[in-house]
């Protein structure tokens, strides 16, 4: 009996949930296909059924991060924008977050491994970027001054992250990612339609 949409979702998503934690702690690289799926509960067989190769589950796995990061929990879609947008510089920059390999945002996470891995995860990031871009401008009013400022913003933070996941100088990586918060929030600040 074949298994109903319901099962190849659940178990789709097993799979991308899965690889979404081992990029984040390996790399795409060191990553295999039989890993994610022992890791996923499965066998290499069943991972055919749902992608056409490593690289499509890649790119599933970077889109993911939208639908699955720590962030969306903590906020209310009624929520006050710029008190958002200033919650989320907070987290993004966090000790907690930085500190939980396998939950990080794609962003900071991978992006040697996106730049190297093709079109369709060089897409998926592109998207997450533009989201995070869009959440920051919105906050600002969307005018063409508040998206630059927002792009700004998102280079801050991943920079601070990337920057901060590098070294082993606990003090050098606190302060890079306070450097980034707060000339983060000074732009935010700057950017407020009040």
């Amino acid at each position: 009996m074949p298994y109903t949409s319901e099962h190849k979702a659940r178990t789709r998503d097993k799979i991308v949930a899965s690889a979404r934690r081992l990029f984040n702690r390996y790399g795409f690289e060191q990553v295999s296909i039989d890993r994610i799926m022992a890791d996923a509960g499965m066998t290499r067989g069943g991972f055919y059924h749902h992608f056409s190769g490593k690289d499509e589950l890649y790119a599933a796995a970077v889109a993911s991060f939208s639908q699955c990061n720590p962030f969306r929990d903590r906020f209310s879609p009624h929520a006050d924008p710029m008190a958002m947008a200033r919650t989320l510089v907070d987290l993004y920059l966090s000790d907690a977050v930085l500190a939980d390999v396998d939950a990080h945002c794609p962003l900071y996470a991978l992006p040697g491994d996106v730049a190297r891995a093709g079109l369709s995860p060089q897409k998926a990031y592109t998207d997450l970027i533009r989201n995070l871009t869009r959440m920051y401008s919105h906050a600002m009013g969307d005018t063409p001054a508040a998206e630059r400022r927002a792009q700004t913003i998102v280079a801050l933070c991943v920079g601070g992250m990337v920057l901060a996941r590098t070294t082993d100088d606990e003090t050098l990586r606190k302060s890079l990612r306070q450097a980034a918060r707060e000339q983060a929030l000074v732009l935010l600040a700057q950017g407020s339609p009040n």
